[in-house]
């Protein structure tokens, strides 16, 4: 009795309370007075409260544990949370494991490198970051534990890449879970809400739609029923759209027929400058085509101040001529990918007369499709590429 009354418990009747097992029992009198008595919730019931609430009272960080605890999700969600990459938080939207022993298919975008002490990181952001570096002139560091990366000190972590293949993910169309690793085909050729097209797009149709109901649209399409006349101009412009195409194509096959060609292979070496603010630039050793030296260089961003803080990257180059000569030499240049490189680029054919007193061209954006091809190539140790010289003779 006193010591209840020490701890401020007045109201609880303790004298039908015999035995300790009679009163957690709560049987009879003593029962409802300690489950019900004028100073506030009984002993149980406050028990279980404190059980199933968090404590109000309690710091940040308990409290938010307590929650967590008590909404414990799905297997997949916190698989979710462990294989994420440290540096954005994500994963792959297309993460698909397709090597074996004999075979090895090499998927850079979907690929996950770990740092020498584990930490995770996906194929776009770990090309980011050694690119980062590249243009700050610091050596690439983990962004969890601070330890040296490369493409020689990490490697790919096939049992992630695999685990996380087998992890659902939403269609954008029909919204249902899928593997990551049939996800895509499910959304280019199963998905029944996936956005398709008129098979009369060709003749001008411009209807674009679910699947399920293109065979509807296709038999109250009214282009298969277009006089002749109407479908000359919608033609014609595809003709025009055509023939830009096949410009290109042609002019290098135009090139081929001339007399002197000559291509190499070229390997840009990163460089600064001696500036206060140094700035990277990329230049090839000297290298003979058609009997004449010549030397590549190449800038990101046209030499902004600082490209490593913009997302959009590009590279331009610029071919020199280095020996003398006595007359006027033209020539169409093009640069292409090297023969044990993966990245993209769009051939597109330069033209130029050089001279000695006009051996330089004019920085020339290099074709590449977008900013991660550029930072594939900012990340390599090297830019390996190969260049084709048209000499133009009259």
């Amino acid at each position: 009795m006193s010591s209840l009354e020490d701890r401020g418990e007045v109201g609880v009747p303790v004298a039908t309370a015999p035995s300790s097992s009679s009163a957690g029992l709560g049987v009879g009198a003593a029962g409802a007075g300690l489950e019900a008595g004028p100073g506030g919730p009984g002993v149980q019931g406050g028990q279980e409260q404190a059980d199933q609430e968090p404590d109000p009272d309690a710091p940040p960080k308990k409290r938010v544990r307590l929650l967590q605890e008590g909404e414990a999700g799905k297997l997949e969600e916190r698989l979710y949370a462990v294989l994420c990459c440290t540096v954005c938080l994500d994963l792959p939207k297309a993460s698909v494991y397709q090597t074996d022993c004999n075979v090895r298919v090499d998927l850079p975008m979907s690929s996950f490198y770990q740092c020498t002490n584990g930490h995770l990181m996906c194929a776009g952001c770990f090309i980011h970051l050694l690119a980062d570096a590249r243009l700050k002139e610091e050596q690439a560091t983990c962004p969890n534990c601070r330890c040296e990366i490369s493409k020689s000190l990490c490697c790919r972590n096939l049992a992630v890449e695999k685990a996380v293949s087998e992890l659902p993910f939403e269609c954008n169309f029909c919204l249902k879970q899928f593997p990551r690793s049939v996800l895509e085909r499910h959304q280019k050729e199963e998905c029944q809400d996936r956005v398709t097209v008129c098979k009369y797009k060709r003749i001008g149709c411009p209807w674009k739609g679910p699947f399920h109901e293109l065979t509807v649209h296709e038999a109250e399409c009214c282009h298969p029923t277009k006089t002749g006349n109407e479908l000359m101009g919608i033609l014609d412009e595809m003709d025009q759209s055509h023939r830009k195409e096949m410009q290109l194509y042609n002019g290098i096959f135009s090139l081929l027929c001339f007399e002197k060609i000559g291509f190499t292979e070229v390997q840009f070496r990163p460089y600064r400058t001696d500036d206060f603010i140094t700035r990277l630039y990329y230049e090839t050793p000297r290298f003979t085509v058609l009997n004449q030296t010549w030397v590549l260089k190449a800038r990101v961003n046209d030499s902004e101040r600082n490209p490593n803080l913009s997302c959009k990257r590009t590279l331009s180059f610029q071919l020199i001529l280095k020996s003398k000569i006595n007359s006027a030499l033209e020539c169409s240049y093009l640069l292409l990918k090297g023969p044990y490189d993966d990245v993209k680029i769009k051939p597109v054919i330069y033209h130029y007369v050089f001279s000695n007193d006009a051996n330089e061209t004019d920085y020339m954006p290099l074709p590449i499709i977008d900013s991660i091809e550029c930072n594939k190539l900012l990340a390599a140790k090297n830019i390996n590429l190969r260049l084709f010289i048209f000499q133009i003779q009259k």
